[in-house]
Formats: structure tokens, C-alpha cells, sequence
């Protein structure tokens, strides 16, 4: 009986050292591969506590797959400069990047204007 219980849990570890390898692999192989978004133009707002988390952009191509994070290539990024956390309140400013890339955690699309969600704040 000891014997066999020894084999049972032995072939148990074996099989789950096998999957959680299996399961590691996919997701690196995935992520590595994954294409590209691209987009002619983008604003992303800068409010008091830093820039938002979200970004409103036109002329994008994106990928067909769906992702757990998309890396998106700007061409031009205006980012709107707010005095205060309140969209009606007048601007401190407005500064313009190019060929900026950011990583996003996803999107809805309305038409022509791609709405990306979860944006890590620093740019490349």
C-alpha cells in the first residue's frame, strides 16, 4: 500500500510540474508575439495627480486578437494640462509628443475613435 500511494504522488507532482510548465510557455510564447497597435493621433488628458489612465485616439489600426495588454505606437500625443480635476475649468497648457509607444490594458471603439483603458502612465 505504502508503495503505491509513493507512485500515485509522485506521477500527481509529475504531471502538475509538467502543466505549470506547459501553461508558462503559452502565455511567454503570447505575449512575446503579440502585434502592435498603431494610431495617427492621440490625447491623453494630464490632471492634478498625473496623466490619466485613459486615452481617446483617431486613425487607429488595431490588432484583430484580443490581448491582456496592447503596445500602441502614437505618431502625435497631445496631452491637455488641467489646473484642477474638473473638465470645465480652463486649461494651464497643452503639450504635443511624437512617436511615442504606451502599453494600455485594453479598448472600445465608437465608430472611428478608439477608447484605450488601463494606460500605464510613462511613455517610450
Amino acid at each position: 500500500m505504502t508503495n503505491r500511494t509513493a507512485y500515485r504522488l509522485l506521477g500527481a507532482a509529475a504531471a502538475l510540474a509538467t502543466g505549470a510548465m506547459a501553461l508558462l510557455g503559452t502565455g511567454a510564447g503570447t505575449a512575446a508575439a503579440s502585434p502592435r497597435a498603431h494610431c495617427d493621433r492621440a490625447e491623453r488628458p494630464i490632471w492634478s495627480e498625473g496623466p490619466s489612465r485613459n486615452v481617446t485616439a483617431r486613425g487607429c489600426d488595431v490588432p484583430d486578437q484580443k490581448h491582456r495588454w496592447y503596445v500602441i505606437d502614437v505618431d502625435t500625443l497631445v496631452q491637455p494640462r488641467h489646473r484642477n480635476d474638473y473638465l470645465e475649468e480652463s486649461l494651464a497648457g497643452t503639450s504635443t509628443l511624437h512617436d511615442k509607444t504606451m502599453r494600455c490594458l485594453g479598448y472600445t471603439k465608437d465608430g472611428h475613435v478608439v477608447n484605450w483603458f488601463g494606460c500605464v502612465p510613462d511613455l517610450s
